[in-house]
C-alpha cells in the first residue's frame, strides 16, 4: 500500500510543534504558576481564535457537534495542559516522555473502539515494540529523576485525557476542517479559561520573576501548542485515520528529549540515535498497513 507522505508529513509538522511542549513548560514554571499557564495559553490562544474564525466568517458548529467539542476541549485545552505542568512541578521533562511514550498506542485504541477501526496484528506488534522501546528509554535516560508518585499520576491521567481528544477531534475534523475544530475548542472554553487566567494570575503575582525566557516560553506553548500545532495534527489524523496516524507521534518523546537537551542542559545519550532507529522502522511498518475505518460518523 502506498504510503501518504502528505498526511505523514502535517502529522510530523504538529508532533515537531508538540515536542517543545514539555521543555517550554519547564522553562515558564519559575515565573507562572501551573493554573496561569493552563488558563494562559487557552486564553490567549481562543483570542487569536476568534480573530482567525471573524476573518473567515465562520458560523457558530451545528448544535450536534458541541457536545463533541467540548469533550475534545477537556482533553486538550484543560486535561494535558494542566495534568502535565502540575508533573513538571516536581519532575524532569526527561522524565515525562516515559509516559509521552504511552500517547500514541492509547490513542490508537481509542481510536479503535471509538472510530471502530480494523487494524491488523501487525499493527498492534509494531506499536507496541515502538512505545517499548521509548518506555524503556526514557526509563533509562530519566529514571533517576522519576519525580513522586502525584507526578506520575498527574502524567497518566494527562495522557488519558490527551488520547480522547486527540481522538475525538479527529472525528470532528471530518466535519470540519482541523483548525476549526482547535479554534472552536479554545473559543468555547474562554468564559472558564480566562476568568481562571486572571485570577491565577492575580494570586500568584507575588511569586512571578518574569523575565524574557518565561514569557517567550508561554507565548509559545499558547500559540504553537495550544493552537497551530493542531492545525496540522489533526489534518494529519484525518488524511492518515487516527491509529495510523497517531503512531507518527512515536518520534516526538526522542525530539522532546533532544529540545531538552539544548534548552535545558539535560544529557542525551547515544542511545537516541538507537532509540530512534526502532522508532522510525515501527512508524515506517505502520505507514504501509492497510487501515479500514467502518465507521466514519459521529454516531
Amino acid at each position: 500500500m502506498a504510503i501518504n507522505f502528505r498526511g505523514i508529513g502535517y502529522a510530523l509538522l504538529g508532533v515537531t510543534i508538540f515536542s517543545f511542549t514539555l521543555p517550554m513548560v519547564k522553562l515558564a514554571l519559575p515565573a507562572f504558576s501551573p493554573w496561569t499557564l493552563t488558563f494562559g495559553r487557552a486564553t490567549l490562544a481562543g483570542v487569536l481564535a476568534i480573530c482567525f474564525l471573524g476573518f473567515a466568517r465562520i458560523k457558530l458548529p451545528e448544535r450536534r457537534l458541541l457536545l463533541p467539542i467540548f469533550v475534545t476541549a477537556g482533553g486538550i485545552v484543560i486535561g494535558w495542559p494542566i495534568l502535565t505542568t502540575l508533573a513538571l512541578q516536581e519532575t524532569t521533562s526527561a522524565h515525562a516522555a516515559v509516559i509521552t511514550a504511552g500517547l500514541p498506542l492509547a490513542t490508537a485504541i481509542l481510536a479503535v473502539f471509538r472510530l471502530h477501526e480494523h487494524v491488523p496484528k501487525t499493527f498492534w506488534i509494531a506499536a507496541l515494540i515502538g512505545t517499548l522501546t521509548l518506555v524503556i528509554y526514557a526509563l533509562i535516560r530519566g529514571g533517576q529523576e522519576g519525580g513522586s508518585l502525584a507526578s506520575n499520576i498527574y502524567l497518566v491521567g494527562a495522557v488519558i485525557a490527551a488520547a480522547i481528544g486527540y481522538a475525538e477531534g479527529a472525528i470532528l475534523s471530518k466535519e470540519m476542517p482541523g483548525w476549526q475544530v482547535v479554534s472552536w475548542c479554545v473559543v468555547l472554553m474562554l468564559p472558564l479559561t480566562m476568568p481562571g487566567f486572571f485570577v491565577s494570575l492575580w494570586l500568584g503575582r507575588e511569586s512571578h520573576s518574569v523575565s524574557a525566557i518565561p514569557i517567550l516560553a508561554f507565548l509559545f506553548t499558547s500559540f504553537g501548542s495550544m493552537y497551530f500545532g493542531f492545525f496540522a495534527w489533526y489534518r494529519g489524523l484525518s488524511e492518515l485515520g487516527v491509529a495510523k496516524g497517531s503512531q507518527v507521534q512515536l518520534i516526538q518523546p526522542l525530539l522532546t528529549l533532544l529540545w531538552s537537551a539544548i534548552l535545558l542542559n539535560e544529557v542525551v545519550t547515544g542511545a537516541t540515535l538507537m532509540a530512534a532507529s526502532v522508532v522510525i522502522v515501527c512508524i515506517s511498518i505502520v505507514q504501509r498497513l492497510r487501515i479500514v475505518s467502518a465507521k466514519k460518523s459521529l454516531t
